[in-house]
């Protein structure tokens, strides 16, 4: 059955399953839905529409769902989603989204933010993202699955992180880093290939190799953006299926590449 600490206040109009706890001094607001087996922890907060699956850990401090730093925000009913098997650390915090941008902040499954991130309105993270200590995303952020962001670093508002990237630590990143690479520094710049987080996530020899190849063309060839994803569609992508992942990444980028 559900277990609510006697100092808690939970709305009653708040949607919680049967079997989730609330610790301490915590707050849920009335438009808050958690899943199965979800564990709210001492004086956290969970506010907004927001919406969270099964087997979350939010612990002490976070706030979750409340409105977003945009000063032309009037209160309107956006969203904050949450998947499942998310960790929460400490005073982690999350704004639901704005009407300005997609109406909704959106987190996959698996994800881990640890203590002081800050994840802004409308942001988009894929399943199994890791954003170390301290992290700050501005708002409009999308990363893609299995991103890490190292610890103290800032995203500018609408930057895109592609799927498989790595981010040092205390970068500083205003351009779109693409997928399956490296960028560390102030401003961020791309360091080749993420080949041991490649390996890591069952990326065999062979399509790590293609995609160095394909890094070469990219970034290292003198190749026009347009060219590069042209080359690498026609003579990367039929052995390589992910290396269409970088392609398309490359030619759908408004903000431009990090290089």
């Amino acid at each position: 059955m559900t277990q609510i600490h006697a100092t808690a206040v939970v709305d009653p109009r708040a949607e919680l399953a049967s079997d989730v706890e609330v610790g301490p001094g915590a707050v849920v607001g009335p438009h808050v839905c958690i899943g199965a087996r979800s564990v709210i922890g001492p004086y956290a907060v969970l506010d907004g529409h927001l919406t969270m699956g099964a087997d979350n850990r939010v612990f002490p401090h976070a706030v979750l769902g409340t409105a977003p730093q945009d000063l032309k925000y009037e209160n309107e009913p956006t969203r904050l989603e949450l998947g499942d098997r998310n960790l929460v650390r400490e005073f982690v915090t999350v704004h639901r989204g704005t009407p300005q941008g997609k109406g909704v902040t959106r987190i996959g499954s698996d994800v881990f933010l640890m203590a002081y991130t800050h994840v802004a309105h409308d942001n988009d993270l894929g399943d199994r993202v890791v954003l170390a200590n301290c992290v700050q995303l501005a708002g409009h952020v999308q990363l893609g699955e299995y991103a890490v962001i190292g610890g103290c670093s800032a995203v500018h508002q609408f930057v895109r992180i592609g799927p498989h990237a790595f981010v040092g630590g205390g970068t500083v990143v205003v351009m779109d880093v693409p997928p399956f690479c490296k960028a560390t520094g102030n401003r961020a710049k791309l360091h080749g290939l993420n080949s041991v987080g490649l390996s890591r996530r069952g990326f065999g020899e062979d399509e790590i190799k293609a995609l160095r190849r394909a890094y070469r063309l990219a970034f290292q060839s003198g190749c026009l953006v347009a060219e590069a994803a042209d080359r690498i569609d026609r003579e990367i992508l039929p052995t390589c299926p992910p290396a269409g992942v970088l392609s398309t990444f490359l030619r759908d980028s408004p903000r431009g590449i990090t290089r």
